[in-house]
């Protein structure tokens, strides 16, 4: 039957050479979904705080340690190719033919992102949500490569978009066997189960992107509802396929680890909670520099230009509050959240007005008792008040002499109480304040 009109054609070529060197098309899909993946978590990071291409040096220590965990994966799920009855142990390194196992993928990633964000002073769980929708990005474009080696498809099927597989030729690796110069082709059409992952993987990423603008997920949330959108899928694109793999109770291995993650997965979900991290730099200025309203260069320049010098990367961060991040995105001033970080600066003031009542009694109270006690001897030493009188006479007499205008005022002072009487100590008293 002529399965042309109604089936979706495989390359008969999956390898090229320039100058001399070999091209592979799954190495081109692999580098391809890793530069898609890179540019949309580095928008995510931006966004969060991370300073510009944060994302290469997490790259640089999680695609390695990606690949190798996906190798071995692989290698231990499917140890006959390699070990078994004619096996080759040395195609163990020959990656460009395929056989990487995203669990392994996923858990050697995890691993060197771990070391990049130790490095860089960065929380894994803003990795790992700025991530989320971009792994499966990647995942989409990677399935391509299997695609182009005619493999991991699955059962037979009579659908339109039955899939050609050819028969390639194992002595001349990257290319179809060919009859009579026409590429041979597997008898009937089989489900294109790489493009069933790669459009599952497009719409988990859609998923988690829409979820995440919603309700704004931390601490790894979001990640965690990418691995269980992926699981859930992978679940029954695996009861499809018919490559060979390890089975238990008659079932692929994978399908089983498909449900193991997506149970660990929904129980973080359900077990961690948070907002959305921001962070900043670790030492970012809580107040303007004092310099900056004298110099002509400005001190809070978050944006940077052309004729400036490109900003370092910081030696560390620290985690915000999506308002205090956005005041510093703004000042370039990490301004003290209003709710959250005052209870501190609460107890000072407490305890200097406690500790001025224990300064006041000493020097308050404490005076006021010697002045009362001092002030009763003086009241006791009035019977001396007698020998007061001679100085309002005295000063009475000088007062006459030397006024000798008003000499009727004097003696009718002097004639109405005699010296030394009560009644005159009373009249000279006025005299004297005068």
């Amino acid at each position: 039957m002529n399965y042309d009109y109604a089936s979706i054609p495989s390359p008969t070529t999956s390898v090229w050479h320039l100058l001399g060197l070999p091209v592979r098309a799954y190495a081109l899909c692999i580098v391809l979904g890793i530069v898609v993946g890179v540019l949309v978590m580095e928008q995510r990071l931006r966004r969060r705080g991370v300073a510009p291409w944060a994302s290469l040096d997490m790259a640089v220590w999680a695609v390695p340690f990606g690949i190798v965990g996906a190798r071995i994966y692989h290698v231990i799920t499917s140890p006959a190719e390699y070990f078994g009855a004619g096996g080759e142990p040395f195609r163990i390194f020959q990656i460009w033919e395929g056989g990487l196992g995203i669990w392994g993928a996923v858990a050697g990633g995890a691993l060197g992102a771990w070391l990049a964000a130790r490095q860089l002073g960065l929380p894994l769980s803003v990795f790992a949500d700025a991530l989320a929708p971009a792994l499966p990005l990647s995942q989409a474009v990677g399935r391509f490569g299997n695609w182009f080696n005619n493999e991991l498809y699955g059962k037979a099927t009579t659908l339109p978009w039955g899939l050609q597989v050819h028969d390639m030729d194992r002595s001349n690796p990257g290319h179809a066997t060919v009859i009579d110069g026409k590429a041979v082709t597997l008898p009937g059409l089989y489900q294109p189960t790489f493009l069933y992952e790669a459009l599952w993987d497009i719409g988990v990423a859609v998923l988690v992107w829409a979820l995440d603008r919603k309700y704004k997920f931390g601490k790894g949330r979001a990640f965690a509802i990418y691995v269980m959108a992926y699981t859930a899928g992978r679940f029954w694109i695996e009861m499809l396929r018919v490559d060979d793999a390890n089975h238990f109770f008659g079932i692929r291995l994978n399908v089983f680890t498909a449900i193991i993650v997506f149970l660990a997965a929904l129980i973080y979900f359900l077990l961690v909670k948070g907002p959305r991290e921001y962070v900043v730099p670790i030492d970012a200025p809580a107040t303007a520099p004092v310099a900056a309203a004298e110099s002509d260069i400005s001190q809070v320049d978050v944006a940077g230009g052309p004729d400036k010098e490109p900003a370092k990367a910081p030696k560390a961060y620290r985690v915000v509050s999506e308002e205090e991040f956005r005041v510093y995105e703004r000042t370039g001033i990490l301004a003290p959240a209003a709710p959250g970080s005052e209870p501190e600066p609460e107890p000072v003031p407490v305890a200097v007005s406690v500790a001025k009542p224990a300064v006041e009694p000493a020097a308050g109270p404490a005076p006021a008792p010697e002045v009362s006690a001092f002030a009763k001897p003086a009241k006791a030493a009035e019977p001396a008040k007698p020998v007061e009188p001679a100085k309002p006479v005295e000063v009475a007499e000088s007062a006459k002499a030397a006024e000798p205008a008003e000499p009727a005022v004097a003696p009718a002072a002097k004639s109405d109480a005699p010296a030394g009487s009560k009644a005159d100590d009373e009249a000279a008293a006025p005299a004297d304040e005068r």
